[in-house]
């Protein structure tokens, strides 16, 4: 007898990494039911930014229009001591990834209610239960029960799924329930977020600056919407009870040159920097997402980021195993993968922190300041670098001179109808095998071919624009990106997964990668 389930998803938690999970499980036609306790979004402005890995996962949703019109261009970002020494400063280039510009500086509740409306058209397949608290998880062989709780009424009721995501935050009532072990540390030290309405331009209000100070360093921020934002740690004995009102908070803004001719005080609040990580993001047929399984410091802007990563990373996969499309031992490379990019952002972040904390040695300032090796090719800083995987489903080596693990460049391209788009746009959600000037199917054996096959891939020669296509399912490279980018890595053909990672490559072997092999407690 086959078993019933009310949705193949449940999403504990609607905030960022949730609405984006629920996008993702919804295009793919995956029903889904997310628990949200609160019934409205969260007013105060957390993360500060995305960039373009960001932004092309919300073009694959279908997002990224609706959410950029009220999100601005960021200009640099900037290191800078009180008396205006300059310590480092990352411009930004332009992005390979299809995206204009590489940053955006956005107000997080105005992006969330976007995404919101945007999943609200999923309404068939997708179940948003505002005022509805997770109180407890059962998990079987087949599935997970999930029982609620109403917030006003305190009735309860019961919701079978297949799998369950844990998007509650960085409090997790989800990884609670699993017994999780949040390790890491929390730093004593309390800063106040000010986040004010602009009355007037300053100078470079623009540049994302960090005035390092070893006492009282700063974040200056331009926040989208005409909002600004300030961050600033409490000095020893200062407390929250010392800056309860707006007026006592201005003492703060006004040794920072601001005063009530270029702002108005919005809003403010307290916080303390976290750097945890769950032990284990994955308990039976739930999964930890997000704040869930990773708490980092500011510094590097990747913390909201890195969730909405982790929601496309999980539900991408979630959705081929549930339609039968993929193995269910492709969940095991969900934290195989997250994991060490969570871990990379988090140590940067904590690196980044000591330049505005001004704790660097003077061997390490002297590095930071130092030319490139290699002025004519200079090594892009890791916080705007192209993304990249180091573990995972991938086949082949991974490194500096490997095409594994890194995300395809999306320039505009034309398929065989004369249509012009991105590469995503014509690419699809599924795999693809792209070839340079060659059909990739013809560079494969019969066994691995059937292999691809059963994963629904296309096979894709990539033509430069003063070539014939010769093919009914090929692209021409109108921006002589894609050639030139495979040639670079000495491969004449790459598989790429549905995120765009190039998961294998003719020059180590463009068999389908081996399953990921889960851990014991799975």
């Amino acid at each position: 007898m086959t078993e019933k389930y009310d949705a193949d998803v449940a999403i504990v938690g609607y905030g960022p990494s949730g609405v984006v999970a629920a996008l993702t499980l919804a295009k793919r036609g995956v029903s889904t039911v997310a628990f949200e306790r609160d019934r409205d979004i969260y007013q105060r402005a957390r993360a500060v930014t995305v960039n373009d890995w960001t932004m092309r996962i919300f073009q694959n949703l279908g997002v990224d229009e609706a959410v950029k019109k009220d999100m601005d261009p960021q200009r640099a970002l900037r290191w800078q001591t009180y008396d205006g020494v300059e310590l480092l400063r990352i411009d930004h280039p332009p992005s390979t990834l299809g995206v204009k510009p590489r940053f955006f500086n956005i107000y997080q509740p105005t992006m969330e209610a976007q995404l919101r409306e945007c999943a609200a058209e999923h309404d068939r397949l997708l179940d948003v239960r505002y005022g509805s608290e997770v109180v407890a998880l059962d998990q079987d062989d087949t599935g997970v029960t999930v029982t609620s709780k109403d917030t006003v009424t305190g009735e309860t009721s019961t919701t079978r799924v297949r799998y369950v995501l844990g998007c509650d935050g960085g409090s997790s009532p989800t990884r609670g329930q699993l017994g999780v072990e949040l390790l890491g540390d929390t730093l004593d030290v309390m800063w106040i977020v000010i986040d004010c309405r602009v009355k007037r331009w300053w100078p470079d209000r623009n540049l994302l600056t960090f005035w390092s100070d070893k006492e009282r360093p700063v974040v200056d921020i331009s926040l989208s919407q005409g909002n600004h934002r300030w961050e600033l740690p409490l000095e020893p004995g200062e407390s929250e009870a010392d800056f309860a009102t707006n007026e006592q908070v201005w003492p703060l803004l006004n040794a920072l040159g601001v005063t009530e001719d270029d702002v108005e005080i919005h809003q403010h609040a307290f916080y303390r920097h976290h750097t945890r990580m769950a032990e284990t993001w994955r308990v039976g047929r739930t999964f930890l997402v997000g704040d869930a399984a990773h708490l980092m410091p500011p510094w590097a802007g990747a913390g909201m980021q890195t969730g909405m990563r982790d929601a496309f990373d999980i539900g991408w996969k979630l959705a081929g195993v549930v339609k039968g499309d993929l193995d269910e031992s492709f969940l095991d490379s969900y934290e195989a993968e997250r994991r060490p990019n969570a871990a990379m952002y988090t140590n940067l972040a904590v690196e980044l922190g000591r330049i505005i904390k001004q704790e660097l040695s003077e061997e390490e300032q002297a590095a930071l300041a130092a030319p490139p090796e290699d002025p004519e090719n200079p090594p892009e800083p890791p916080l705007i670098a192209p993304p990249f995987l180091v573990a995972g489903w991938l086949r082949g080596p991974i490194g500096e001179s490997s095409i594994v693990g890194r995300m395809v460049p999306q320039p505009e391209v034309c398929n065989t109808r004369g249509v012009i788009a991105r590469l995503d746009d014509l690419l699809g959600d599924g795999f693809a095998l792209l070839g340079d000037d060659v059909d990739p199917a013809t560079l494969l054996t019969a066994e691995e071919k059937a292999e691809w096959d059963a994963l629904g891939a296309r096979y894709i020669a990539v033509r430069p624009q003063d070539r014939h296509t010769q093919g009914t399912d090929e692209l021409v490279d109108l921006d002589d990106v894609l050639g030139p980018w495979l040639r670079r890595f000495d491969a004449r053909a790459v598989a790429v997964r549905p995120d765009k990672f190039v998961a294998a490559a003719d020059v180590s072997g463009l068999a389908v990668p081996a399953p990921v092999r889960s851990k014991e407690n799975h």
